[in-house]
């Protein structure tokens, strides 16, 4: 047992301090956002912003969850809509690609994967901000106060200037996203990649749910579990699309921790699960 927790530990550190950059980064330009540029860049998004679901699809393709935690903090200071995180996490593959190109069988799936999975995003982004900008945009508290008020509460930042904000903000989700992340890693190693495909995957006609509902757990390993059961045949091309177009990585860990109206953070989680699902399963019927 002591071995299997040293080696997850390893594992956790390893992953998480990835994150580090994306989260320090993400707060950098919320802080200079607030301090610095609030005013100009309320102007550009009064004009711009309603377009940023096409943005968020191209930039959430990049590899690794990264994006997703900067879109997810973005979003809780309104920076950027409902409509342009959905786009985020759903075009969102983490670590599937890496993974589908370290293996020479299964590489020309990529430019599949990220065609499908851009296209798709572009769509629910548009639709998010179409029918539920009301429900998910409807705080319309001046940029600067609501970074303040949904990012910095209680923290003092304002006190001790940019760099300090950034840290402190970084080092506070950075420990909730190790200890999320440890747990659910344990809880996999224990359980098992094969064991877990052959409870919830091997003969299932509704592969694609399933696949959503592993998607969605907040860590990179899903979408490992995913890749693999792909290149080993144990899932369709389909299948691993509703899980990988569900799924954003620690993306939505950090939403539910920065956005502190919850069911908005349930809503977007709804649209994203929802979205993978229809998505795996035209691709199912069509037999992609």
């Amino acid at each position: 047992m002591s071995d299997i927790l040293l080696h997850v530990f390893k594992h956790t550190v390893y992953d998480s301090f990835k994150m580090l950059p994306f989260l320090f980064l993400a707060y950098f330009l919320i802080e200079y956002i607030e301090y610095r540029k609030s005013h100009s860049i309320e102007k550009i998004l009064a004009h711009t912003g309603k377009f940023g679901f096409a943005a968020g699809s191209f930039l959430g393709c990049i590899p690794q969850c990264g994006f997703s935690v900067l879109a997810s903090n973005f979003y809780a200071g309104r920076i950027i809509t409902a409509g342009t995180l959905v786009a985020v996490f759903v075009s969102t593959s983490d670590e599937a690609i890496p993974v589908l190109l370290s293996n020479p069988d299964s590489a020309g799936m990529v430019l599949k994967l990220i065609v499908i999975k851009i296209l798709v995003a572009v769509i629910a982004g548009f639709l998010t901000d179409l029918f539920l900008s009301r429900q998910l945009n409807h705080n319309k508290t001046p940029l600067s106060e609501q970074i303040h008020e949904d990012i910095c509460t209680d923290c003092n930042c304002e006190k001790h200037g940019i760099l300090y904000g950034a840290f402190s903000h970084t080092i506070s989700i950075y420990v909730f996203i190790f200890l999320i992340s440890f747990i659910l890693n344990i809880a996999i190693e224990l359980i098992g990649h094969e064991r877990l495909a052959s409870l919830l995957l091997s003969g299932s006609v509704l592969q694609p749910v399933i696949a959503a509902i592993i998607g969605l757990i907040p860590n990179c390993a899903s979408s490992v579990l995913l890749t693999e059961l792909l290149i080993n045949g144990a899932i369709s091309f389909g299948s691993a699309v509703s899980g990988l177009c569900a799924g954003a990585g620690v993306g939505i860990l950090v939403l539910f921790k920065v956005n502190k109206h919850t069911k908005e953070n349930v809503y977007i989680v709804l649209i994203v699960a929802l979205t993978g699902i229809i998505t795996g399963l035209i691709l199912q019927t069509l037999g992609i």
